[in-house]
């Protein structure tokens, strides 16, 4: 058992000053406000909750920035989409864990705390599946484990190359399943979690371009009531190709033959109709907007206000992790808002609200449910996932609650996160993770090998 106490914090009630935690086997067991520190107390100035990337694709870490070269066509999501699969075609088990180690550290360091896994790096260089199906997700747990952070890993179902099961691409051999291998692969998942305090696994049909309807239905099942995400409407060209194979759009199709609800979280959703959005908060459905990912894609810009609006919920994703942070994620977020508008503060909600509050406590809520976090905060029964912030950061200093976020997210940069609690584990301190030199140094010696 261990006791924090902190001159302001988080809670779910709204902020509150010296505030006692105490922590047992990995979770919180007592909050209390306005009690004076003890003697073992150990004292920090001020913590929020830990959140969730509850979209990432772990492998991709290792190729960030290497697709920033024009080429002799307009370069878009699918010329970038090939450098992607040259890159996981090199990839052994043993650089899938070493790069999902650094990423995880990194997202440990940028306040994150949980990571929503969508996995579909499973097989062999020649597509022939390992002896242990789930090889490779085995290697995304051993990296959660060492580097602590909290982990809902998504096997992904990806069994064709465009809508009404077009054969797959070459490219894509490492990624593809039937139904039965799927299932087999969704067992052995559970097994490779079994021992990692706090994971849990869904399921990830990639996305209509790679499912049938058929092998939806199939697979659907197999999530039993546990998380189910799918990628949906990121492009204009997969929208026009979806409607050219059924007359209608990604979301709209899933939103009317897909059993879609809370447990279901549609990932980036960019290009959505009034109709598909009012539809789509009405589900309960999570939209998991990866900001960073999507302006480095030329994805597009989410309505993010006109879901908000409608009573939807959002959460963020590192996705293709190009850069790993939760102030950066949120920050740009608000910022294509911006763009788009050509407003300020437009997710703040209303009048006198801080933004950096609004966004947070929305990306947190929703990121928890997409993870099937029941209770999550800086409150009894919640996984104990804590961040402080260093209030003597230029861009934090002198201020105080919801200004800390403001500052954190729109003027900080880097290095504004102090020490982080995965699980009750002290894994940040000063903003360094306990692996962080071990972690770059076999990421490095990874990537050389595989750039080469």
């Amino acid at each position: 058992m261990s006791t924090l106490h902190f001159g302001s914090a988080l809670l779910p009630s709204g902020w509150a000053d010296d505030v006692q935690v105490v922590v047992a086997d990995g979770t919180i067991t007592k909050v209390t406000a306005g009690t004076a520190p003890g003697a073992d107390d150990e004292r920090h100035q001020l913590a929020i909750p830990g959140i969730a990337s509850l979209h990432s694709h772990a492998f991709q870490r290792g190729m960030a920035g290497l697709a920033e070269t024009r080429g002799n066509t307009a370069d878009t999501f699918w010329t970038w989409r090939e450098t992607m699969y040259r890159f996981a075609l090199e990839m052994t088990p043993e650089d899938t864990e070493a790069v999902a180690t650094l990423l995880y550290v990194e997202m440990l360091e940028q306040g994150y705390t949980r990571v929503g896994e969508f996995h579909y790096l499973h097989h062999d260089h020649d597509g022939t599946p390992y002896a242990n199906p789930a090889e490779m997700a085995t290697r995304i747990a051993r990296a959660a484990e060492v580097t602590g952070i909290g982990l809902t890993l998504l096997p992904s179902f990806y069994a064709h190359g465009s809508f009404g099961g077009a054969a797959p691409h070459a490219g894509q051999r490492r990624f593809i399943c039937s139904i039965d291998q799927f299932a087999k692969l969704i067992a052995a998942t559970e097994v490779a979690v079994r021992e990692l305090p706090g994971a849990n696994v869904g399921i990830a049909p990639h996305s209509l371009r790679a499912v049938t309807p058929d092998e939806l239905t199939a697979i659907i099942p197999l999530a039993e009531g546990r998380p189910v995400h799918i990628h949906a409407a990121e492009q204009i060209r997969e929208v026009e190709e979806c409607i050219a194979w059924s007359g209608r759009r990604p979301v709209e199709w899933l939103l009317e033959h897909a059993p879609v609800d809370r447990r279901w979280c549609l990932i980036h959703a960019t290009h959505t109709t009034a109709t598909e959005i009012a539809a789509l908060a009405r589900s309960g459905a999570v939209a998991g907007l990866c900001p960073i990912t999507e302006a480095s894609l030329g994805d597009g810009i989410f309505p993010t206000r006109e879901f908000l609006d409608a009573g939807g919920r959002f959460g963020v994703g590192t996705d293709s992790n190009v850069l790993v942070g939760v102030a950066d994620e949120l920050r740009q977020l608000e910022y294509g808002q911006r763009l788009k508008h050509r407003e300020r503060n437009v997710l703040s909600g209303g009048p006198g609200i801080s933004t950096g509050r609004a966004l947070f406590d929305a990306a947190m809520a929703g990121g928890a449910r997409a993870l099937a976090q029941p209770i999550v905060g800086l409150q009894p029964g919640a996984r104990a996932d804590i961040v402080t912030l260093d209030t003597t950061h230029p861009s934090l200093g002198g201020r105080s609650r919801d200004t800390v976020l403001d500052g954190w997210i729109f003027a900080a940069g880097s290095g504004a996160v102090a020490c982080v609690w995965a699980g009750g584990n002290k894994v940040v301190e000063g903003g360094h993770h306990r692996l962080r030199q071990k972690a770059r140094d076999a990421f490095n010696s990874t990537v050389r090998r595989l750039i080469a």
